[in-house]
């Protein structure tokens, strides 16, 4: 089941696509304009002859789907608005369907119950694979279209959609070497002969052309498997269990888009393209963010507008942060939304200095190519906090820094491979830890401001924020399930225990009721205040190098929010010149702890403590959003 999707405001029942397509109601009429497009997009890829030859296939696919809308759903598109696609109560919960553990059960119902108990301020789920795998805690998929009994059924998605957004991981980089897929290939099938790029001797890859290819790995690239045919050295970007798709074969390229229909029906809002900058693979380049690979994206985003226009894409490409905004294309083409990969180091590197010029700089230089295009602002993920996306924005010795210092919080380091050997691809470690370092005799009470002020900055800077489960919990590093496992990834992947949870909440001044406690009211404000749209306007302020300050406003200009993070440990005594603001208001309301500031000599003056997160609004706007009601 999927829901069109719309505002709260537009929102009136959720209208699930049908079971099966009812082919007596009128089919899907593509527009000659449409069609033209898409076609162009093949031609792009295989050559115009060969266009021409799959586009009934490809039509025949986008009319199947159309036919499981019911009239409901086909109505309620037509009044979608998109630029309200997203809005400022986007709050994404990152996590595993088994991420949480209760004595009854692990899986899709008992995380369900924990984010409605637990975090009422989040609006969408992001269920990390959850679909049958081999490998790689879920991206080796066997079955795409199929859910991992371990965690649930279809219809619990279904249950999990009535009451959320939800997002997809859509992993189709590559596949287990356990799919049907490609035991088929192993077998002769002579279907899926061509769906994987194999060469009958790896000394068909040149040294040269190994030594340019980009990877996040250090294993050999290609991977020997014997075949009726032989044994065949099969591309492997990821690890030997995952076997690379071969999109030169335009078969790959629509089993991938039937694939992704199949989970807009399945209850999709958003679909994350994991690992997307792969999709393309071509010896003699990096391989990565080739041209191919942005025009199968775009196509997928052709394929949306036309038969749902109400999902998005996401793109998760773990790169410099020039290269991730490139899968944005134009603004209105490619992605609606990228991943930021490059705040979680800034943020890091900006909390170990503590100094906010950098982040600072940084954020006041963000460009974006539309104002349907955003930025999906992470702080941590299942993988941990990947470096590439500071590459460019910090020096080589802030990144090296950055890396060492997280390691003496008992982080573990990854590399990847290089013409030159090997660098740092990303810090393996969760984010209580990252910012707090392990086994520290640092008052809990000091620790946890230090780890919601770090948060904050995801929640108050402009686009749509996401949190990983283990992040928001504060987790701290599991090197036991690593020795366990051999897994350095496995710090941040264990599991949630609902009991233990509940137990530690029940105890004034613990960890986890001090962490709720303040992270409660800052998502609440976070969602409710139309100043954080994402198609608002943000502004950095530079007013001391210790504290982060980005004024905020509604996309109309008729709200206001200047926030104000103290990334250091000291007292910090601000005094921000109102014309610098750019708004005359004398009194300002906080937001977080509901006190008043006067401002005197047209300054606004406050003693920020360690640490310290303040949120304050012209109190005339506030005054005007209570008698509005708002």
């Amino acid at each position: 089941m999927v829901t069109v999707w719309c505002s709260l405001e537009q929102m009136g029942s959720r209208i699930p696509y049908l079971r099966d397509p009812d082919f007596s109601q009128p089919l899907l009429e593509i527009d000659a304009g449409a069609w033209e497009h898409m076609c162009q997009r093949l031609a792009f890829l295989y050559g115009r002859e060969t266009a021409e030859a799959w586009m009934p296939e490809l039509e025949r696919i986008l009319k199947v789907h159309h036919a499981h809308k019911p009239p409901q759903l086909i109505d309620e598109e037509q009044g979608l608005d998109p630029a309200e696609r997203f809005s400022e109560r986007d709050l994404v919960l990152i996590t595993y369907a088994d991420a949480v553990r209760s004595r009854e059960a692990t899986g899709i119902e008992t995380l369900h119950r924990f984010v409605e108990t637990y975090y009422d301020s989040v609006n969408t789920i992001h269920m990390l694979p959850f679909f049958p795998y081999s490998s790689d805690r879920g991206f080796a998929v066997v079955d795409l279209k199929s859910v991992d009994p371990r965690v649930g059924s279809w219809e619990m998605v279904r249950e999990l959609a009535l009451d959320y957004d939800l997002m997809f991981d859509a992993v189709f980089n590559h596949v287990s070497s356990r799919s049907e897929m490609f035991r088929g290939f192993l077998r002769g099938d002579a279907q899926y002969r061509d769906f994987f790029i194999a060469y009958d001797s790896p000394d068909e890859l040149t040294a040269d052309q190994r030594s340019k290819i980009f990877r996040p790995r250090t294993s050999d690239i290609l991977t020997r498997y014997e075949t009726i045919d032989g044994p065949k050295y099969v591309w492997t970007t990821f690890s030997p269990d995952q076997i690379d798709f071969n999109f030169r074969n335009p078969r790959v390229l629509l089993a991938v888009l039937e694939a992704l229909l199949f989970y807009v029906r399945r209850g999709a809002d958003i679909i994350r393209l994991d690992a997307v900058t792969y999709l393309w693979s071509e010896p003699g380049t990096e391989s990565i963010h080739l041209p191919q690979t942005h025009e199968i994206i775009k196509l997928l985003r052709d394929v949306l507008d036309t038969v749902a226009p109400g999902v998005a894409l996401v793109t998760e490409t773990n790169v410099p942060h020039r290269q991730n905004i490139s899968y944005f294309g134009n603004g209105s083409d490619e992605a609606h939304m990228v991943y930021n990969f490059a705040l979680p180091p800034l943020v890091l590197h900006t909390f170990y200095s503590e100094d906010t010029t950098a982040i600072s700089e940084w954020a006041a230089g963000l460009e974006l190519p539309s104002d349907r295009t955003h930025l999906f602002n992470i702080l941590d993920t299942h993988d941990g906090v990947g470096v590439q996306g500071v590459r460019g924005i910090l020096t080589r010795e802030q990144i090296d820094a950055l890396v060492e210092r997280a390691a003496e919080h008992g982080a573990y380091v990854s590399y990847k491979s290089t013409g030159a050997g090997e660098e740092p691809y990303e810090i393996n470690t969760t984010w209580w830890s990252a910012i707090n370092r392990d086994g520290s005799d640092e008052p809990i009470a000091l620790q946890v401001k230090r780890f919601v002020a770090s948060r904050s900055i995801a929640l108050v800077l402009k686009g749509i924020p996401g949190a990983y489960t283990h992040g928001i919990v504060a987790l701290p590093n599991d090197h036991a399930l690593v020795e366990q496992t051999g897994l350095k990834r496995d710090v941040n992947r264990g599991v949630i225990d609902t009991e233990i949870f509940r137990e530690h909440l029940r105890r004034p001044g613990s960890k986890r009721s001090l962490l709720r406690l303040e992270q409660r009211e800052l998502t609440h404000v976070r969602t409710h205040d139309r100043a954080f749209h994402p198609r608002g306007v943000q502004r950095v302020l530079m007013p001391s190098t210790s504290v982060f300050a980005l004024l905020r406003s509604s996309p109309e200009g008729d709200r206001h929010v200047l926030t104000l993070t103290n990334v250091t440990a000291a007292i910090v005594h601000l005094a921000i010149p109102l014309a610098d603001i750019g708004l005359a208001d004398t009194t300002w309301y906080e937001l977080l702890r509901g006190e008043h500031l006067t401002c005197a000599v047209g300054r606004l003056t406050c003693d920020m403590g360690p640490y310290d997160v303040l949120w304050l609004t012209p109190t005339r706007e506030r005054l005007e959003d209570r008698r509005s009601g708002r």
